[in-house]
Order: structure tokens, then sequence, then C-alpha cells
């Protein structure tokens, strides 16, 4: 039988079969064809940065940056705590494709920036540049986000701003640590939370000792949470004399040696695998005040404003790469004798998820332009920034999650492998709810936004009237927001928000987009024809034109 069996000539690989009926690849795709975020760029005053994101768009669905995204969630930063010899280093090694990503994105003013660009839009194009840039990976936005994000806080020292905001700004990518101000550009990271308290940072029992010199302290303690170990300075609280303090402290000390900056583990996360987190404790730390003592909350939170609408915007980002994966395999997969897209609740699938896509993206861009007009001394937009990012924080991250879950199951089983790349968007998903506050961190500062600034409630109304008379219900939830706001109590405040976020991108579309997507919006989240899955779009909704609008047939 062995002998029969040797003369018998292999078969051909696949001979058993032809391969067909499935999508080709996605890539060289443009990221940036996106109706919605192309008109929110030139609507918010950065019409001047068309161009650059377009190219960028194109740079970010190009094989070569998307094999990048791959490589660097396939292989995960490793932590070296020792050299060969003994001495404790604390380095995070990436992968090559972690730094290809990284060097683009400073360059491309992802970091700081916007700080420095006098040009009104700065920072709405950066938030543009983002949306598509994200069609890559996501966990190198982290770093990016809080590079950016720590130069306002910073501002509370102005000596030490005066020293490092240009290389916080500077579009120079330099990883190798050594002393900071003998960089090209530095990456700011931040460290919050500890063990015992998480959110409630006042129970942190990181101290702060002062030395003899003044505005220099040394801090004794552990944080629990602490993304991208490897930037260069970090903004951490701690406990002074004077109450919780917010405190800079580099990698590397002015005369070169290394800062105790004791890294004791990365952190094994759901998602987010590219990017590293970790634990560090400080013992003997050497810390620059920033801003008073005991006011560390006040001074960091400027941070947190930042890092919050980039919640924002990456889940925003997740949703538009996931319904253009989504609408790419439907375009090409057949079943049951037509093609997906032809079949009438894939179509409603696809159009709710557009919508979802497009309302998310318009509220991420008008959060950039309130941002933009804010730090350039416009009152009002700062009050309106105040609780609408707070606002969009809660909803737009809360969606995410579904909304990847529906767009992978678009792809049946193919979704589900991890060559597909969905896994990784799935599992990012959730942490952008979580980052900068979970939901009910946020509803509740939505509640306290009110309560001690009702000028943020008429901003928000303001805003809201600008649509007034232009759909029955809409002006319908804007009557019955109103009324929730003097009823409403801590344990319904989910339900508030909600409320406001639906509203106010209700309010956006019916201004901004095209009569059908606002009607179908309108229709499906506030007029109460609507189920609670995605696809339960009403009949009278314009699939056609909202698909056309979301999916050219470029994609």
């Amino acid at each position: 039988m062995a002998q029969t069996l040797a003369h018998i000539s292999p078969q051909p690989r696949d001979a058993t079969h032809d391969v067909t009926n499935q999508a080709p690849p996605l890539t060289p795709y443009d990221a940036s064809e996106d109706a919605a975020l192309l008109e929110g760029l030139r609507r918010e005053g950065a019409d001047w940065a068309d161009e650059d994101v377009r190219r960028l768009g194109r740079a970010a669905g190009s094989e070569e940056a998307q094999e990048w995204g791959e490589q660097a969630n396939r292989h995960e930063p490793e932590l070296r705590t020792h050299d060969r010899y003994g001495n404790r280093i604390d380095e995070v090694e990436f992968h090559p494709s972690w730094h290809r990503l990284m060097g683009v994105a400073v360059a491309e003013g992802l970091a700081g920036a916007p700080w420095a660009d006098e040009r009104p839009g700065a920072h709405v194009a950066r938030t543009a540049r983002g949306l598509v840039w994200g069609h890559t990976d996501a966990g190198h936005g982290c770093p990016t986000s809080m590079t950016y994000a720590a130069v306002p806080a910073l501002r509370a020292q102005p000596e030490l701003a005066a020293v490092y905001e240009p290389l916080l700004t500077s579009r120079v990518y330099d990883p190798v640590l050594r002393v900071p101000t003998e960089k090209r550009g530095l990456l700011a990271g931040m460290g919050m939370t500890e063990k015992q308290g998480g959110s409630d940072v006042r129970t942190n029992t990181t101290a702060a000792t002062p030395t003899a010199e003044p505005g220099v302290y040394t801090l004794r303690g552990h944080k629990w949470f602490t993304s991208a170990p490897m930037c260069d300075v970090f903004l951490v609280l701690a406990q002074a004399p004077g109450g919780l303090s917010c405190f800079l402290v580099p990698r590397v000390l002015p005369d070169g040696s290394r800062n105790v900056f004791r890294i004791q583990r990365l952190k094994d996360k759901l998602g987010n695998r590219s990017n590293a987190s970790s634990e560090p404790e400080f013992d003997g730390t050497v810390a620059w005040l920033v801003g008073p003592e005991g006011r560390g909350v006040k001074t960091i939170i400027e941070m947190v404003n930042c890092t919050r609408l980039d919640c924002v915007m990456m889940s925003a980002t997740l949703m538009r790469k996931t319904l253009v994966e989504a609408g790419h395999h439907v375009r090409y997969r057949s079943a049951f004798g037509a093609r997906l897209l032809e079949q009438p609740l894939m179509r409603n699938v696809l159009a709710d998820l557009a919508l979802e896509s497009e309302a998310a993206t318009t509220l991420t861009l008008r959060l950039a332009g309130a941002a933009d007009r804010a730090v350039r001394g416009d009152d009002a937009e700062s009050a309106f920034r105040r609780i609408a990012t707070a606002v969009g924080k809660y909803w737009v991250t809360k969606r995410g999650p579904a909304f990847t879950a529906e767009a992978l199951e678009c792809l049946g089983g193919n979704g589900y492998v991890e060559d597909s790349g969905m896994p990784r968007h799935y599992r990012e998903a959730p942490l952008l709810s979580i980052w900068e506050g979970s939901g009910n961190v946020n509803a509740l500062d939505v509640l306290r936004a009110l309560t001690r600034d009702p000028g943020t409630a008429d901003a928000l109304f303001a805003e809201l009237a600008l649509a007034q008379g232009t759909d029955a219900r809409l002006d319908t939830a804007v009557t019955r927001l109103k009324a929730q706001l003097s009823t409403t109590t801590e344990s319904g405040a989910r339900r508030l928000v909600e409320q406001m976020a639906l509203t106010l991108q209700a309010s956006l579309l019916v201004r901004h987009a095209p009569a059908q997507v606002a009607d179908a919006f309108c229709a499906s989240r506030l007029g109460g024809d609507w189920g609670h899955a995605f696809g339960t779009l009403p009949d009278s909704a314009g699939l056609d034109t909202i698909l056309a609008r979301a999916l050219p047939e470029g994609d």
C-alpha cells in the first residue's frame, strides 16, 4: 500500500477549488474620501489645510502605511528593566513600524504643532489629519494626543513653558532618550491615576517633598496607568504640602542622568496593543511644580479637555475606518444571487452605520472648531466647548463598540478572523469610552458644568437655536431637553447626556448635511421611528443618497 501511494503525484495546492467571491484588497485607498470630513474641515475654518488632509489621507490608505499599523500591533512593545550588565534602564522597545507611524504623525502636526501655528483653524486641521491618519493605527495616537494636550497645562508655569513648549510643538520625532533641551522634539505623557482611586485622583498618595531649590520637588509613590512611558516628560499629580498639585517629570535630568522612573510592568490590555501602558514608581524622582500648590486638578484639567476631544476624534475615526472596510466587502461579496450591497437589509444596515459615522465626524469637527476659537479668546465658544466636549466624549465613544461590532458582522466570518483587521478595531473601541473618564465620569461632569457654570447651558441652547424651525422633531427634542435640565438627578445623568448628544448631532446635520441624511437621522434618533439595532431605519429613509455620500464608488 505504501509503495502504491509513493507513485501518486502530489496535487497542486488549492486544486480542490477556485478562489471566487472574495473581495479584493482594499488598499490602496483614500482615507480622506469622506464628504462629512472635508465639508467640516472647510466649514470650521481650516479650508487652507484641504490639500494636506487629502495627501495624508492617501498616505494613510497606502499598502505601506496599513502594513505599519498591522506590524506595530503584531509586534507589541517589550519592557527592558535592566541592561545586560544589570543596570536599571526602564526602557520600552518598539517595532520599527511604530517609529514610522510616529514619525509621520509628528511631522504632520498631530502632536503639539497647532499651538505654534497662528492660523485660524490650526486645531481643526490637526483634528482632520487625525481623522485620516488614524486609519493606520490607534495606539500611536496616545503619545501624540498627550503631547498636544500638555502644552496648555504647562503654560500655567510660564518659565517651564518657555523652555519646553518650542520642543513640544516641534514637528521632529526624536525617540532617543537624552536631556530634553538637547533634543529636536519632545513627547509628553501624564500620570494621574493610582491603584486606590482611579478617576478619584484626590485620593492619590504619591507625595511631593519640596527641595531647597524653589519649585523643585522629589516624588515618592506610584501610578496605575501611565501610557507611552517612553515619552520625554510627564505631567504628574502628587500631594504637596499645599494639597494635590501638578508636576513636570522628565525622564532624563539636566545633568544627563536618568530620573527615577521605575517601570514595574506593562499592562496586558484588551486592545491598544501597539502602545505601551505602564505602572511606574517614583522614589526620589525629581519634579518641577506646574501651577500653584493645591491646584493640580485645575492645572491638569486643561490637558484633559484636549485629550477628551481626541477620544471623540479617535472613535469617529474607528467608525469611519470600519465603515469603509464593511462597505468595500459588501460591494464585492455576493450571496443568494446578488451582491450584498444590493440586498435591502444590508443596505439598511450600512446606511444606518453611515448616519452614525457622519454624525460623529460632524460633531468632532464642530468641537475642534470650538476649541480653536476658544484658545483664541472666544468666550462663547469656550462655554460651548466646556459642555459639548464632555457630551461628545460620553456619547460618541459609547457608540463606538456597538458600531465596530456591526461593521465586523457585515463581513460575516471573514470579519471574525484576525487578518481581516476588524478584531483589532473591535478591541480598540472600548478604550475610548474609558480613557479620560468613563461614561459615568463624563456624564457627571456635564451635570457639574450645568450646576457650576449656567453659561454652558446657554451656549448649548444657542447652538441648537441655529437650527430652530427647520425640523419639527428637532424642535420637540430641544423643548424636551430644556424640561429635562430642571428635573434630572444624578442617577438620570446618562439619559440627559444622551439626549443632549443626539439633539446636538441632529441640529448639526439639519444645518449642514443633505436633507435625506438629516431627515433619516432625526426620524431614527429623535422621532421614535427606530429600533435598538443598527439597520432599523424607516422605509422612508433615503438609503441610496446616504450610501452614495458615505461610500462613493472610489472606496
